[in-house]
């Protein structure tokens, strides 16, 4: 069985960045169509993942990411100015991806961190889904990031995707 990747835009290729995080959970029971709207609608993630907070778009835009979108929300104790520049709901046969580049802090001063955060959401066989995320990030925030331990992005990140599943089971429950 081969699974999907990442795709990453140039400057932000993994090894090449301060820090590169990479979480993954695959479960038995939930479907692509069921995390999906969880994950595509920003102003969800504070109900399910505490570290997000105070989401919001501009122009207009959302609730559902769109390709060109920005958008706004604070996490590990950063403001963060977004623009989603990937997204491919899923379909038989084609995984979810979901990714924006955020920012924060002065471009070009020694607080800046910039990110690139990607998602991809497939289902499997035998009745599972696979949701993986990978985020790199540059500048010395990160590099500050990166050499923290324990490492707060890898912690935070499965949060984030252990609270995705269990709002997502808990929507089944509600059906």
């Amino acid at each position: 069985m081969t699974m999907n990747a990442i795709i990453w835009p140039e400057g932000y290729i993994p090894g090449f960045t301060e820090n590169y995080v990479s979480n993954e959970v695959i479960v038995a029971g939930l479907s692509a169509a069921e995390i999906w709207p969880l994950l595509s609608t920003p102003a969800l993630w504070p109900t399910y993942y505490a570290n997000s907070a105070n989401v919001r778009f501009y122009d207009d835009k959302g609730p559902v990411l769109a390709v060109g979108d920005r958008f706004y929300f604070e996490t590990f104790g950063f403001p963060v100015e977004a623009q989603c520049n990937e997204y491919v709901s899923p379909a038989d046969g084609q995984p979810g991806r979901v990714a924006w580049h955020g920012w924060a802090g002065e471009e070009g001063t020694e607080g800046r961190l910039d990110v690139h955060h990607a998602w991809l959401v497939e289902d499997l066989e035998g009745g599972r889904v696979r949701i993986l995320t990978q985020e790199t990030q540059k500048g010395k925030p990160a590099e500050e990031l990166h050499n923290a331990k324990p490492n707060p992005m890898i912690n935070g990140h499965q949060e984030w995707l252990d609270g995705l599943v269990a709002a997502a089971r808990a929507n089944q429950g509600a059906k």
